[in-house]
């Protein structure tokens, strides 16, 4: 099992230290695709690498939503990423509104082709892409199994279809939606859930060793 932890940026200095000799990888929540100039308060790439980052998350649904992060601005962040050797944990996923209106399939499709558009089949290779149900992430409610497995098949075949096959089954795909102990592990033992991108369950030990173990 691989962990992350993607700390705030303040903490990733003593995390990594803390986890330096254990399995344990450290990734960040954000960054900027700038490498250098006047953009005070962000965070370059090559900073991240500087403090011992191997991951960052780009995307979340947050990230989309409080701070108006587009598509374009997006693309920009996961090639440079890729460009300095870091690994972007790509998020997309839709909101309640959007599911219920049937809109779904074309919504995180645009996502991903969007987002990775000019990434080559090499460097998708080796990413990690997290699906996210916006309506399920901090309200209790999760997708169900097989809502879960629908979308990651689907989020497999689109990179598939631009990609190749091999590209999309070495591309790790994880689930981020109210994971916890208690249904980790049915979540899980679907074929295309490689994984999960935990929020408030990992805050508690038990809670997050519990979804580890579900492995």
């Amino acid at each position: 099992v691989d962990v992350v932890f993607c700390v705030p940026a303040i903490d990733i200095i003593p995390v990594v230290e803390a986890a330096k000799g254990t399995n344990i990888q450290v990734g960040a929540e954000n960054m900027y695709f700038e490498e250098k100039g006047a953009y005070t308060g962000e965070i370059s790439a090559d900073m991240l690498l500087d403090a011992g980052v191997k991951y960052v998350i780009i995307g979340h649904s947050e990230r989309r939503d409080y701070f108006k992060e587009c598509d374009c601005l997006l693309n920009k962040k996961v090639k440079k990423a890729l460009e300095k050797g870091l690994i972007p944990i790509l998020c997309c996923g839709e909101t309640l509104e959007q599911r219920e209106m049937g809109v779904t399939m074309d919504w995180i499709r645009l996502q991903i082709k969007s987002d990775l558009a000019d990434v080559t089949a090499d460097q998708v290779k080796g990413m990690v892409i997290a699906y996210e149900p916006i309506w399920a992430i901090g309200t209790g409610k999760t997708a169900t199994a097989a809502q879960a497995q629908e979308m990651h098949a689907f989020i497999r075949k689109t990179l598939a279809d631009k990609y190749g096959k091999e590209v999309a089954e070495n591309c790790s795909i994880l689930y981020g939606g109210s994971c916890k102990p208690s249904n980790a592990k049915e979540l899980f033992a679907n074929p295309d859930v490689d994984g999960g991108l935990i929020g408030g369950a990992a805050l508690e030990v038990d809670s997050f060793m519990g979804i580890i173990e579900a492995f």
